[in-house]
C-alpha cells in the first residue's frame, strides 16, 4: 500500500474531531492527574512521578496503570499530526521526559515494578501486563515521533524493545514466554515500520508463535510463584488468554475478548508482512467465528462480564452483555488489517459497524463521561440491585479504576483517517472504506500526482460525491480504478452510480463497485447509498432476540428509551403494520434523524394489586414508538432502554 495523505473534512466527524482535540484530550489529562472531583482516581502521573524519584508514596491504581498514559499520549501524536498545538505539544513533551525520568538504566520502565515489587520483573507475565505496557508505550512513541518529529519518546521506547529482545526467545538463557495481555506483538509491527529494523518484526512473530505451543508456560510460572497471583489464586485459564493452543489451530474466539482481537490484530499483520498462509487461514476462521456467531448488532463483542469474554457461539445476551468498547476497538484495529490482507468488504462492514454503534456510543455528547460496557438492554433498577448486572450501568461515569476504554476511544478517533482508505503501491487502484468526507493524495502509476475529494451526508443521507484534481501538467488525464465499497445494510436495492451525471454500469468484486476509467481533471462521480429505515430479524440461534426485531437505518442501528417511551419498554412490541417512518430532530441530542413506527403496550392498569400472574388476556393498547441512533442513547435522564424489540 501507499503512503498517502488524507484529511477529513466531513462535519459529522469533524464535531468529534473537535471534541476530542478540545474537550476529551484535556478533560483526560486532568483525570490522570486526579483532578477531575468525583472521578475515581487514576494514580498514573503520580506514580510516574514517584518512580521517577519527585516524590515520595505508594504504587496506586491497577498493575497496567501505566497504559492509560501511554494511550492518552498516542492519542495526543494522532491530534497534533492533523492539528498543530504548541501548548498540547508542550505538556506532551513533559509527560515524555517524565517517562523517560522513570526509566531504568537497562532499559526497563514499568511503575508497578519500580515501586512495588522491585526485582519481581518478568515473574508473572500470566498477569502483570509488562509486555502489555511496553506495547503501549510503543504505540504512543512510534505516533508521537511521526506526528512531531522528534525522537525522544521513540528513543525511550527503542530502549525497552531492546531489552525485551534480549531476554525473550528460544536462545541461550531467553525466556520461552509471552504476555498474559497481547499487545507487544502488533506494537512491535509498528516499531518494525518505523526504525525499518527486521528485529522487532521478529520478536511480534516470536511472541505469536509461542503463544499455545508451550501451554503449560503460565502453569509452571505460577508454581515457581508458590502458586500466588495478584487476582486469583487458582491455577491458569489457558482458554481465557489464548494460550490453550498454537495460534494457527485456533478455529473459534475464546476467552478474554479484547487479548483475543488484539492477538489477531497483530496476526493479520505477520501474515500480510511475511506471507504466512497458514496464519492467514487463521485469522479467516477466527473472523469467520467472531462476526458471523459472536458478534453483536451494535459491533460490540464479549458477551459475559466474567473474565470480559468470548462465551460460545450465538450466546449474546442483551441485559447482562459486556461488549466492553475496548473489544470494538480491537476488532476495528483487525478489520483493518485483514483489509489490507484482501480488501473484502465484509472487513470495512464490520469495521463501520463498531465505529458508529459501540465505539461512539461509549462516549457521551459533552466528551466527560464514558461507558466501559455498551449494553443492548437496560433496567436501572437491576444495574443497582442485581448482582449479575452491576457493571451495566445507566449512565456514562466520568472515569473507573480501570480506564483502558476512554483514552483508547480518544487515540482511535484522532487517527481516523487511516482506516478510509487504501491505494494500491502502483497507484492504479484506490478502495474507499468508509464514506467520510475527506481528501486522499496519492502517487497514480504514470508517476502523476491526485488528489480524490470525498464529500458525504452519511450517515443521515446516502448521497456522496467524489471529485477529481490532477496536478498541473496531467492534461492527458490518469488511469486508476476506483472500487467503492458496497455496504451490508440488509438492503435489496444496489447503489447508483453516475460520472458526470451520466448513469453507469459496475463490476462488484469482494464487495467493492469497481469503476476503471481514464480520469480527467474535475470529473465528477455521483454514489447513490439506499438508506431507509428497516426491521432485522437475528439468527435463530440467537435465544435472547427470538421473537423480536432491531431497528437499522444505513450504518446506524436504533433503540428506544424511557425518555421517548412509556416504561417498562419489555412490554414494548411491533404493530403488525409497523409504518415507521424517518423525521429530522435539529435539535435532539445535536441533531439526528429519529424513527417513529406502531406499536402495542401492555395494559397493567387493570391488573389485580398485588398479583403477578393471572390467565392471559393478551390486553394491549396502541402505541407510537421512538427510536433514537443507539450511539446517542445515555445522554439524557437516566431510564430504560431497548435495541431489540417484541415483534
Amino acid at each position: 500500500m501507499q503512503t498517502t495523505q488524507v484529511h477529513i473534512r466531513d462535519k459529522f466527524w469533524e464535531d468529534y474531531s473537535e471534541l476530542v482535540r478540545q474537550t476529551v484530550i484535556p478533560y483526560q489529562w486532568e483525570a490522570l492527574n486526579d483532578r477531575i472531583a468525583g472521578a475515581e482516581p487514576s494514580y498514573a502521573i503520580r506514580n510516574f512521578r514517584i518512580a521517577a524519584g519527585l516524590e515520595q508514596g505508594e504504587f496506586g491504581g491497577w498493575v497496567f496503570q501505566d497504559s492509560d498514559l501511554y494511550k492518552w499520549l498516542e492519542a495526543v501524536a494522532y491530534s497534533l499530526r492533523s492539528h498543530p498545538d504548541p501548548e498540547l505539544e508542550r505538556i506532551a513533551d513533559e509527560a515524555i521526559d517524565l517517562i523517560g525520568l522513570a526509566q531504568l538504566d537497562n532499559g526497563y520502565i514499568n511503575t508497578y515494578f519500580t515501586i512495588k515489587e522491585p526485582g519481581k520483573e518478568w515473574t508473572n507475565l500470566y498477569e502483570a501486563h509488562e509486555l502489555y505496557c511496553a506495547g503501549h508505550l510503543i504505540e504512543a512513541a512510534v505516533a508521537y515521533a511521526e506526528a512531531t518529529g522528534k525522537r525522544k519518546v521513540l528513543d525511550i521506547a527503542c530502549r525497552f524493545a531492546d531489552l525485551i529482545d534480549t531476554l525473550f526467545g528460544t536462545g541461550e538463557n531467553q525466556k520461552r514466554a509471552y504476555c498474559g495481555h497481547q499487545e507487544i506483538e502488533l506494537a512491535l509491527v509498528k516499531l518494525y515500520h518505523a526504525t525499518g529494523e527486521e528485529r522487532y518484526l521478529n520478536l511480534s512473530q516470536y511472541f505469536i508463535d509461542e503463544r499455545g505451543s508451550n501451554p503449560s508456560y503460565f502453569t509452571q510460572e505460577w508454581e515457581r510463584r508458590g502458586r500466588t497471583g495478584i487476582w486469583s489464586q487458582g491455577s491458569p485459564n489457558l482458554e481465557m488468554y489464548q494460550s490453550h493452543l498454537p495460534v494457527r489451530e485456533q478455529t473459534a474466539a475464546v476467552g478474554h475478548s479484547v487479548r483475543a482481537v488484539y492477538m489477531y490484530t497483530a496476526m493479520a499483520d505477520l501474515a500480510r508482512l511475511t506471507n504466512d498462509d497458514s496464519l492467514r487461514a487463521a485469522c479467516e476462521r477466527l473472523w469467520a467465528n467472531t462476526t458471523r456467531k459472536q458478534m453483536y448488532i451494535t459491533g460490540g463483542v464479549g458477551a459475559t462480564h466474567l473474565g470480559e469474554a468470548f462465551t460460545f457461539d450465538y450466546d449474546l445476551p442483551n441485559d447482562a452483555v459486556y461488549a466492553e468498547t475496548c473489544a470494538s476497538i480491537g476488532l476495528i484495529f483487525w478489520a483493518r488489517r485483514m483489509l489490507r490482507l484482501e480488501a473484502k468488504s465484509e472487513y470495512a462492514d464490520v469495521m463501520e459497524r463498531a465505529l458508529y454503534n459501540n465505539v461512539l456510543g461509549s462516549m457521551s455528547k459533552d466528551g466527560k463521561h464514558f461507558f466501559y460496557v455498551n449494553p443492548l438492554e437496560v433496567w436501572p433498577e437491576a444495574s443497582k440491585r442485581n448482582p449479575d448486572k452491576h457493571h451495566v450501568k445507566p449512565i456514562r461515569q466520568k472515569w473507573f479504576g480501570c480506564s483502558c476504554c476512554p483514552p483508547n476511544v480518544a487515540r482511535l478517533l484522532s487517527s481516523l483517517n487511516d482506516y478510509i482508505y487504501d491505494v494500491s503501491a502502483k497507484g492504479n487502484a484506490v478502495h474507499v472504506h468508509l464514506y467520510i468526507g475527506s481528501t486522499v493524495q496519492f502517487t497514480s502509476a504514470e508517476g502523476r500526482e491526485v488528489t480524490l475529494s470525498q464529500r458525504s451526508e452519511l450517515p443521515w443521507n446516502g448521497k456522496v460525491d467524489f471529485n477529481v484534481s490532477l496536478a498541473a501538467g496531467n492534461a492527458d488525464g490518469v488511469t486508476f480504478t476506483l472500487a467503492l465499497r458496497v455496504p451490508n445494510w440488509f438492503q435489496s436495492r444496489q447503489p447508483v452510480l453516475r460520472v458526470n451525471g451520466e448513469l453507469q454500469k459496475y463490476t462488484v468484486n469482494n464487495g467493492y463497485a469497481n469503476i476503471n476509467r481514464l480520469w480527467s481533471e474535475g470529473d465528477a462521480l455521483e454514489w447513490l447509498l439506499p438508506l431507509e429505515a428497516q426491521f432485522i430479524e437475528a439468527h435463530p440461534q440467537i435465544r435472547a432476540d427470538a421473537g423480536k426485531a432491531a431497528i437499522q437505518r444505513g450504518p446506524l442501528v436504533y433503540c428506544v428509551e424511557e425518555a421517548d417511551n412509556r416504561a417498562p419498554l419489555a412490554s414494548l412490541s411491533i404493530a403488525e403494520t409497523a409504518n415507521l417512518t424517518e423525521r429530522e430532530a435539529p435539535h435532539l441530542l445535536g441533531g439526528c434523524v429519529v424513527i417513529d413506527g406502531d406499536g402495542l403496550a401492555a395494559d397493567g392498569s387493570a391488573w389485580p394489586e398485588d398479583q403477578p400472574y393471572q390467565p392471559i388476556r393478551k390486553s394491549r393498547n396502541p402505541v407510537r414508538f421512538t427510536a433514537i441512533p443507539y450511539y446517542l442513547w445515555g445522554n439524557r435522564e437516566p431510564g430504560e432502554m431497548s435495541v431489540w424489540l417484541r415483534n
